[in-house]
């Protein structure tokens, strides 16, 4: 903590520990005034429950950076180049490396990390940078760019396998997979994410719920350890690595090579049904997943009272199964009626207009995203992943993004939904939710400390929570404040989070308990005795 309230004296502010372990401030009393009313004591009912850690001191800086040059490694430490590396995709957590490297082959990364641990100098790796907690982000030490590594190795087109360096983005892989009439499986919405760092987190696509997230297309593995060995690893060969590897937030190795399960590139026809009720919209979306009949399925709302279930299908025959068994059952609407239902609504809630003329734009700027002419073909949606990544960044996409979440197991997820939901209500006027299912393959050690909810059976859920605002409208504290008010929703049903760490740690703690936290502390302590790798993502 960089500032710690309980001990200033610079007012007749008290403070106190809340049951979570954060400080909340009270007010001074009545006729006192603060001394200093721009301090931290002036924010009243701000609760700073995590914030940026301490920069690093610097100390060996020098001799480590002189072992890298000597190895012809370059490090580059100009102030144009790290300033790139001030922040992430959610611009709150801001941080400077003392240096960057841009990673070049595995042997690069392994004399880095051999000299890092040598030093005691952190090294925070990077790929596209699209965290939002400041898992990314180097608080002093090495900044380790992975772009540097971004090839296509070999495409196996009999087994459908694919192998990559990890830095690659999505997009640059998409376009060799496609000349050749494939695809990959489950991948992130935004396409600047690079391969290594998903399989490190998770990357949950709108197929999460029929084929799992990113890293279980993930087959084999070449890491870089913490201590600078190079390991090929896969469930057969060393498996207890490639376990903790995928879903291990950067802990316990750097990706310098994937191998991931690919197949034949199709186009899907999507559908949609509207819902003026969250919950109602929920109960389908796990119908639907349980059906398994769909390739596609996911809610997006405009707010909570216009909510989007879309639905999607590879083939035609599932198409037709789905809507002779399935789509019976639902209790959506098509467009016509939801429009004709909300007209009825707001007509009998006049002081409500501004709510509907917001939708009804909302509805004419986002949906034709969807359709747009070039990107359908008999009515078939080609190249999906670029239209809801368009989608993603030309509505959402900001300066800051701020998108606390959720992952719930099937019986927790609607009830988590409508709470984080009324924190939304709270804190902004426009906003979005978008609600998704991953399927989960039994209890393999990768799920223990993930965004895997520990208790889901066959599926978890995720939610993310998207305020819709302009970049510099709403303080660093009023934003801080509503994402804690979220992952308060988290602990109080139980679960986990769609993605952790960063500036949001101090709840990982909190939700997963004492002994898995410090099982796995002394596994990463073992594996990384100078703790140098990542070393403020998660503990």
């Amino acid at each position: 903590m960089l500032f710690d309230p309980s001990k200033s004296k610079a007012s007749g502010a008290t403070a106190h520990r809340d049951g979570g372990g954060a400080f909340a401030v009270e007010p001074p009393a009545r006729g006192v005034i603060p001394r200093d009313a721009v301090g931290a004591e002036a924010l009243f009912g701000v609760s700073r429950q995590q914030t940026n850690p301490s920069r690093w001191s610097g100390e060996r800086w020098g001799a480590f950076t002189a072992e890298l040059r000597s190895a012809g490694i370059e490090v580059r430490e100009d102030r144009a180049t790290k300033a790139a590396f001030v922040t992430d995709a959610g611009g709150l957590a801001l941080g400077a490396p003392h240096g960057v490297v841009t990673a070049r082959s595995a042997l690069h990364v392994a004399a880095v990390m051999k000299a890092a641990q040598r030093f005691r100098v952190p090294v925070t790796t990077r790929g596209g940078g699209l965290t939002t907690e400041g898992e990314t982000v180097a608080f002093g030490g090495l900044a380790l760019d992975m772009t540097g590594m971004s090839k296509v190795k070999h495409v196996d087109r009999e087994k459908l396998l694919a192998r990559v360096e990890a830095g690659i983005f999505w997009h640059s892989m998409a376009e060799v997979l496609r000349r050749q009439g494939l695809d990959y499986i489950s991948a992130p919405l935004n396409f600047t994410s690079s391969v290594g760092g998903t399989i490190a987190v998770g990357g949950i696509d709108v197929n999460a719920a029929k084929w799992g997230c990113s890293a279980d297309q993930c087959v084999a593995m070449e890491v870089v350890t913490p201590t600078g060995d190079i390991v090929e690893c896969s469930e057969s060969e060393n498996p207890q690595l490639f376990e903790r590897v995928l879903l291990g937030y950067g802990q316990f190795g750097v990706v310098t090579e994937a191998t991931m399960r690919i197949r034949p590139y199709t186009p899907c026809r999507m559908h949609y049904l509207f819902y003026d009720d969250l919950r109602r919209a929920i109960g389908d979306l796990q119908l639907v997943v349980r059906s398994e009949a769909t390739d596609y399925s996911g809610i997006l709302t405009m707010k909570d009272r216009a909510n989007n279930l879309l639905f999607a299908f590879d083939d035609d025959e599932r198409e037709r199964a789905f809507f002779a068994n399935v789509r019976p059952k639902l209790r959506g609407l098509t467009e016509t009626q939801f429009a004709l239902r909300a007209a009825a609504h707001y007509a009998l809630r006049p002081w409500q207009l501004p709510e509907a003329l917001w939708l009804y734009r909302r509805k004419k700027t986002l949906l034709p995203e969807f359709e747009r002419p070039e990107h359908l073909r008999d009515g078939k949606l080609f190249d999906r992943t670029v239209v809801f990544s368009r989608a993603v960044w030309r509505h959402w996409g900001n300066r800051t993004m701020v998108i606390p979440d959720l992952a719930m197991s099937a019986e927790k997820f609607a009830d988590a939904v409508l709470e984080g939901n009324k924190v939304m209500r709270k804190y902004f006027k426009a906003y979005t939710l978008y609600c998704v299912a991953i399927r989960v393959f039994g209890k393999r050690e990768r799920y223990e400390l993930s965004c895997m909810p520990p208790d889901a059976e066959g599926w978890g859920y995720g939610c993310e929570f998207e305020p819709m605002f302009k970049a510099g409208e709403f303080s660093r504290d009023y934003l801080q404040s509503f994402k804690n008010a979220i992952y308060d929703v988290g602990l109080k049903f139980g679960g986990s989070y769609y993605r952790f760490g960063g500036a949001m740690k101090g709840y990982i703690r909190r939700m997963f308990g004492d002994e898995l936290v410090d099982r796995h502390l002394a596994m990463k302590r073992a594996a990384d005795p100078g703790m140098v790798l990542n070393p403020d993502v998660v503990f």
